[in-house]
């Protein structure tokens, strides 16, 4: 145990000392930082950005109507030249863009825009759409139809949700809007926060494991300890690391939030409802996400084993991100529904139940046996992959030379049964 507890501590202290550890956590934490205050940012940067707008037109009292529509960084401005004067003002930059308003056959207003390049399409949008509202307020009065049937027709039809009772004849067990809205973002947050770790603390474990490979000790560490306890100690090491990190960001994360309290009490929160979530989302995030960790991180330490090289790291590692982008892509898809054949399936798949399990219990209410079978069916893999990875690993620590193919599992459980 002693043993476990050195090289558990080794890979620990090593990783959190490291400096790519710090650049990348620092890089993280400022655009945490950066993120929360993106609106004050914006501003900052916009506060003299005003799109002046030449505008070639005799329709005055359309152009009076048009300005006071338009956002307050866009300003009209009548042009008394000619269209050309108008174009070459836009060239010296002394306008953003030109507008022509003119009246067509109808008696209804059209227009034409002119510009240096496309990129301000937001501006060129924000015209076109006010000079929409306008034609459509003309031709109704000219048609001489009530403008409020206009807006009846236009008006959002009345489509309410109402819940069916079942079995006892109680809708209580059924997940409210709000609920739903706010399990589904913890539901994003934890599959790319699973997605990253993964990805992240998998491929760091396999690096791990090479490079003590290349600097040639690992056949002291293989002798003085079990490969049992060195590959879950370096599997916990490496997890601490990565709760390290992750505890650092929420930290921070929930600093900024509480300091911006009443912007994001109007924002965020009401977004993902994040207040309203069941107490029991949250245990079975923790759950499903450290057990998707140890299987990953098994797999990883696995393969890790396997090459000599650190170059080939990231060729053998390619099933293992495979897997996970999978699970991913399954999980985006069950968010739409949740209750396909195709997502309950994959919920018992142990490398994609971590991700469609939870989702299932986020925004479904299933029964606890479902939940159960899924966990028991995690721990049973991780626990045969521990113990095939623990003789894989015993015998690939010893192999060296070019080994980037998974045809050397064989080889490395031939080696792990020579004492």
């Amino acid at each position: 145990m002693n043993k476990f507890w050195t090289v558990f501590g080794h890979t620990y202290l090593s990783k959190v000392k490291s400096k790519s550890f710090i650049i990348t956590t620092a890089i993280f934490l400022v655009f945490i930082v950066a993120f929360s205050n993106i609106q004050s940012i914006m501003e900052m940067f916009n506060s003299e950005d005003t799109d002046r707008v030449a505008v070639v037109s005799e329709q005055t009292e359309l152009v009076d109507v048009l300005s006071e529509r338009l956002e307050s960084d866009v300003e009209l401005e009548s042009f008394d030249g000619t269209l050309d004067e108008a174009k070459e003002a836009v060239t010296n930059e002394d306008y953003t863009a030109a507008l022509v308003i003119e009246e067509t056959e109808d008696g209804l207003p059209g227009a034409t825009y002119y510009s240096t390049d496309y990129s301000n399409q937001a501006l060129q949008g924000s015209l076109e759409n006010q000079l929409q509202q306008i034609k459509v307020e003309m031709a109704t009065n000219q048609s001489g139809i009530d403008p409020t049937i206009i807006a009846s027709i236009y008006e959002p039809v009345q489509f309410e949700n109402e819940l069916i009772a079942t079995g006892d004849g109680s809708t209580d067990d059924v997940k409210t809007e709000e609920e739903l809205s706010g399990a589904r973002g913890l539901v994003y947050v934890i599959l790319f926060l699973l997605y990253f770790a993964v990805i992240t603390y998998g491929n760091m474990i396999a690096m791990d494991i090479a490079n003590e490979k290349t600097s040639r000790v690992m056949e002291i560490l293989i002798s003085s300890s079990s490969p049992v306890s060195q590959m879950f100690a370096k599997i916990l090491g490496i997890g601490l690391v990565g709760l390290t990190q992750i505890v650092a960001f929420l930290a921070v994360g929930y600093i900024m939030i509480t300091q911006k309290q009443d912007q994001f009490a109007g924002e965020f929160f009401e977004t993902f409802g994040l207040s309203d979530i069941n107490i029991a989302t949250f245990v079975y995030a923790i759950i499903f996400f450290l057990l998707g960790y140890f299987l990953y991180a098994t797999l990883s330490a696995m393969l890790g084993s396997l090459v000599s090289r650190t170059e080939d790291v990231q060729q053998l590692m390619m099933p293992v991100i495979l897997l996970i982008v999978a699970a991913f892509m399954i999980s985006m898809f069950g968010l739409s529904s949740p209750d396909s054949t195709f997502v309950v399936v994959s919920s018992y798949i142990p490398f994609f139940s971590p991700m469609a399990m939870f989702l299932r219990v986020g925004l479904l209410d299933i029964a606890i046996w479902e939940v159960g079978l899924s966990i028991l069916i995690l721990i049973a893999s991780i626990i045969i992959f521990a113990v095939i990875g623990a003789k894989i690993y015993r015998g690939g620590v010893l192999m060296y030379g070019p080994s980037s193919s998974l045809k050397d599992f064989k080889k490395a459980l031939q080696l792990s049964k020579k004492d």
